[in-house]
């Protein structure tokens, strides 16, 4: 996606999410992609991911797999989503080895501006901005991944991915900063209308962006 498309919805979905109430979702906020993401503290399985998977997939709609390159080969994912740790720098160039160029590498830097830079020169697919869920001053650190977000939409080409978004308000604003993506926290209890609320922000947002490019 280029800078002066249109912003995307990024749906996380958490294992073990019923498949009615994704389906529910994918219908009314028609996302771009879908991440199967691990419940804290468990390992991602193929059991619990492929139910997910295949739905996803069969409404034309790129799924990934949070955290395991492994994983998203054999289910034969669209890609896989790195989250932030430490050592970025490295899985991503385990997760390319595994999964060489054919699938997506997406991965989250937190709030390194250094990270991003060389994993985008790496060839990560996109590079996404999210809050960690141990961080306790939430409202700075939305306000920082806003200001990321912008920084990287007017410099680079790489698509963004702004994560761990709580509302409809803030996705608006993320999205008319020049985020690619917008993705609210993982949840698996996905609602239907909040992601229709959330959709529909992303497009005003991204309408209005585009109009002013």
């Amino acid at each position: 996606m280029g800078q002066e498309d249109m912003a995307g919805l990024y749906v996380v979905a958490a294992a073990g999410t019923e498949t009615g109430a994704l389906a529910a979702v994918l219908e009314a906020a028609r996302p771009a992609t879908v991440l199967i993401a691990a419940n804290d503290g468990e390992a991602l399985t193929a059991a619990a991911a492929r139910p997910l998977l295949e739905l996803v997939q069969g409404k034309n709609i790129a799924a990934m797999i949070e955290g395991d390159a492994q994983l998203a080969r054999t289910l034969r994912a669209d890609g896989v989503h790195l989250p932030w740790e430490k050592d970025i720098e490295g899985r991503y160039g385990e997760a390319r080895e595994i999964l060489g160029t054919r699938y997506i590498v997406g991965v989250d830097v937190g709030r390194s501006r250094h990270d991003a830079m060389v994993l985008a020169e790496a060839g990560a697919d996109y590079i996404a901005f999210g809050i960690p869920t141990h961080v306790e001053d939430r409202e700075t650190a939305a306000a920082r991944r806003l200001e990321l977000v912008a920084w990287w939409g007017e410099i680079f080409e790489v698509p963004c991915v702004a994560f761990d978004v709580d509302n409809a308000a803030d996705a608006e604003a993320l999205a008319a900063a020049g985020a690619d993506f917008v993705a609210l926290a993982k949840s698996n209890t996905l609602n239907a209308d909040d992601y229709a609320n959330v959709a529909r922000a992303i497009e005003a947002a991204s309408a209005q962006r585009e109009a002013l490019a």
